[in-house]
């Protein structure tokens, strides 16, 4: 996937599946709990701060890391596809990982830390695995304005996020558990669209032979 103009739409409903705000929004409720309006809201900024120069700071150097380790793009996108199908499985089950969640022992250490802004909740809930691996999928081989375009994207769906962390209560009363594991469950057939269309891209660009010869010989609707 192109991270160009006319790919942009895709590229933000993209990172918006990958983050999940609303999936994220009652685990900031349970690591919030019994703190105050003013530290919780402090809390929310400072996560998603931390979490937005982290992604910026893979949007930019993403490919140099790559290129330094020798990783070329197909390869990268086939393995950042597998990565996000089995993101996109934890959420069609509504189960979690330490893909898309925090795994025990990593919540019994939260659990004894007064300030949760940084673990776990900027890393590894908000720039996790799966948000780290599209940004760089998005920006991978593309020039500086593409680069741009792909942050800001982040940008606005980590301000979406923060409204969401802001409005936790009021969003959990509206949608219950129910809603959002209705709306977890379609973004996560979404991302399971997205995911093997990146792994079939970079097969295509590895074996353009053999992909090609499944495509010519696939009966044609």
């Amino acid at each position: 996937m192109s991270a160009g103009i006319e790919a942009a739409p895709a590229a933000f409903v993209l990172l918006l599946v990958v983050i999940d705000p609303f999936g994220l929004t009652p685990m900031f409720s349970a690591l919030t709990a019994g703190k105050g309006p003013n530290e919780r809201r402090r809390t929310a900024v400072k996560a998603v701060a931390i979490a937005a120069a982290v992604l910026t700071l893979f949007v930019f150097t993403g490919s140099l890391l790559f290129d330094y380790l020798g990783i070329g793009l197909p390869a990268f996108r086939i393995a950042g596809g597998v990565l996000l199908f089995l993101i996109a499985v934890d959420m069609l089950f509504v189960r979690h990982s330490g893909l898309t969640s925090t795994t025990l022992r990593e919540r019994s250490e939260a659990a004894r830390r007064d300030d949760v802004a940084v673990f776990p909740l900027a890393i590894p809930l908000i720039a996790g695995p799966g948000a780290l691996t599209t940004v760089m999928l998005l920006t991978r081989g593309q020039n500086l304005a593409e680069m741009l375009l792909v942050s800001a994207l982040a940008m606005a769906v980590l301000g979406i996020t923060l409204g969401m962390f802001l409005a936790a209560g009021r969003v959990e009363r509206l949608l219950g558990e129910t809603g959002v594991n209705v709306i977890t469950r379609l973004l996560g057939i979404l991302l399971a669209a997205l995911a093997v269309q990146f792994a079939l891209d970079g097969l295509r660009e590895s074996l353009p032979g053999l992909v090609g010869g499944f495509a010519a010989d696939s009966p044609s609707r």
